[in-house]
This record gives C-alpha cells, structure tokens and sequence, in this order.
C-alpha cells in the first residue's frame, strides 16, 4: 500500500471517527437532558428544541457552548461529556427542528380573554404590560410546553422554577411581611410582597423568618372550565417572546 493511500485512509478514519453520533446524541439525550426539555424536545421544564431557530444557538458552534457551559442558572453544564459527545449532542438536538410543532386544542385569542378576565396581568408581564410579582410571560411559549403550562395553572406549587421560595417574615414589631424571597445570606434576607414591594431585614432584627416549602401566591385555576383552561394554556403557549 502506498503512502498517500494509506494517508488517505488515516484521514478518512479520523474524519468518521470525529464526525457527530447521531444515535449516541439521542441517547445521551434522552438520559440526560430529557428530564426538563422532553423527550423528543418539546419541552417541559426546559425549552422546547423542536423549532429550527434556537434564540440562544443560532449556529453549531454557539449551540456547542451552549451544552457545554449551560445557561445560568437554569441550565447546567455539560461537563462530564467530551467534545465528541457535545457534537452529537447537538447534531442530536438540531435534528428535533424536523418534528412537527405542538397541536394544542383551545384559542389564543379566546384564551388571552380569559388571562385578562382572571387578572393574570396583576402579577405577571406580557410584551411589557402588566406587573412583576410573578414571572414574567413574554417567552413563555419558548420555555415551557403545553403540559407544562396546564399543570401549573392547575397545581403551581407542582412545578416550582429552581431556588424559589416563598417567605414569611414576622418583625420585632409583630408586623408580617409574606412574599417572594430575591436575595438571601447568613445575616439578611430581600422578600418581594405582592405588592411588588421590596423588604430588607437583617436576621437578627426578625422573630422569625419562615420558608413556605412547596408553597406559591399563585392560585390554581382547577376553577375553569375545560375550554377556558384548553383557551388558557394555547395563548400563553403563543407568547413566544421577540422574533
């Protein structure tokens, strides 16, 4: 065998051998990135993938950082992968932009009628309307699937985002403020009331300073009838964010 054809053939192994594994992308998927985004990437916990545009990997290379330093503080990092694994991974993932988006039952604008009628906009913000107690929904659709946004409207405190907490705080006064913790360390403590008030304590000036675990100020909507709620969750599934 000559030396160019057996160079010839190095090359073409090393080039197969470095080229993506979509079957081992698919698994590593579905073992370890399935949990939050679905597994067929249509969401859950996490983004849905199934779209051909992705708002934070508009091409490989940047989907490639993306899996490997993951998006703070949501998104851990791929760290116990190898470069090999991240690239199949990601032909993996862009290979989900062929599968048919969500069918959902209900109307958007029926169901932008009802977010209306029920005061969502009183804790939540949409295209910048609307108050900042809750999250906001601008991008709702982007993040979550329609599974996801019906269980939360009907269970909340279910599917809590990670590092929530919800707070009571009882002053030396007596006075109690409840409300969304934003900032905390050993000696002080930030609560967001419903109001959208902030409140800053030392520890050492409260009687008592109470984690609500597996509590939210969001109520459930189990009240709605099944066309509201299909209604409901086909609009915030719409809310798409910027295009």
């Amino acid at each position: 065998m000559s030396q160019w054809i057996l160079l010839i053939l190095l090359a073409a192994g090393a080039k197969a051998q470095d080229a993506p594994d979509l079957a081992a992308g698919r698994k590593i998927f579905e073992s370890q990135c399935a949990l939050c985004h679905g597994q067929t990437g249509t969401g859950g916990r996490g983004p849905s993938l199934n779209r051909p545009a992705l708002p934070h990997a508009p091409d490989d290379e940047a989907l490639y950082q993306v899996i490997f330093k993951g998006i703070e503080p949501e998104m851990p990092g791929a760290w116990q992968l190898d470069a090999h694994e991240i690239r199949s991974v990601a032909a993996y993932v862009r290979s989900l932009g062929a599968i048919p988006a969500e069918h959902l039952m209900g109307d958007p604008a029926r169901g932008e009628r009802v977010y209306q009628s029920k005061g969502c906009a009183g804790c939540h913000i949409v295209a910048g309307k609307g108050e900042s107690y809750g999250p906001e929904l601008t991008g709702i659709g982007a993040r979550r699937n329609g599974a996801n946004l019906r269980e939360t409207l009907l269970n909340p405190a279910s599917l809590l985002p990670e590092g929530f907490l919800y707070m009571s705080a009882v002053t030396r006064a007596g006075a109690t403020v409840r409300g969304i913790r934003v900032n905390e360390d050993t000696f002080t403590v930030q609560i967001k009331d419903a109001r959208g008030e902030f409140h800053s304590f030392k520890k050492s000036d409260l009687n008592s300073l109470t984690p609500l675990a597996h509590q939210t100020p969001m109520p459930s909507f189990a009240s709605l009838s099944s066309g509201e709620l299909d209604d409901l969750v086909s609009y915030l599934a719409s809310l798409k964010g910027k295009p």
